[in-house]
């Protein structure tokens, strides 16, 4: 990733582990096992600006020819709202999430059910149908960026 370096740092993905120990090995070339494991890393990657990686696990049939970031939002969370798990040999996977973020105006959320698809060991991001809307946090409810504080004691 050009430029970060969060290598003992929280994945950006939500799960909790290090960046090092959740998203690093795939965004270095391992093939992500699950559906699941390639969403969270897909937005590590979108959170990182890692456009290669993006574009190296979209589906040839459904990637765009080019990927630009530059006024993507700050994202600040993942929820997986549902991700049914795979069986061996399943080749075909879904995962539904919700990714919140941070604009000039105040927080919006992205949400999705995504379609992925497995060849040759290694799954892909198909589809899917995104959904945005704006989040309008109550004062005493958790703030949106993660903190873990109450919104009015955090980003108000």
């Amino acid at each position: 990733m050009p430029g970060t370096t969060i290598a003992g740092s929280s994945c950006p993905c939500g799960t909790g582990r290090s960046y090092r120990d959740c998203c690093r090995p795939w965004h270095e070339g391992q093939p992500a096992p699950t559906p699941e494991s390639l969403m969270r890393s897909r937005y590590s990657a979108f959170v990182l600006r890692n456009t290669d990686y993006l574009i190296q696990t979209w589906h040839p049939t459904t990637r765009p020819e080019t990927l630009d970031l530059a006024r993507s939002p700050d994202w600040a969370g993942l929820q997986v709202i549902s991700a049914p798990g795979t069986a061996p040999g399943d080749k075909h996977g879904q995962v539904h999430f919700r990714a919140v973020y941070r604009t000039a105006e105040g927080w919006g959320y992205l949400e999705e059910q995504s379609d992925f698809a497995q060849e040759q060991g290694r799954w892909f991001y198909l589809t899917g149908e995104p959904r945005e809307g704006v989040l309008r946090p109550g004062r005493n409810e958790p703030c949106p960026c993660g903190s873990g504080r109450k919104y009015k004691a955090c980003c108000l």
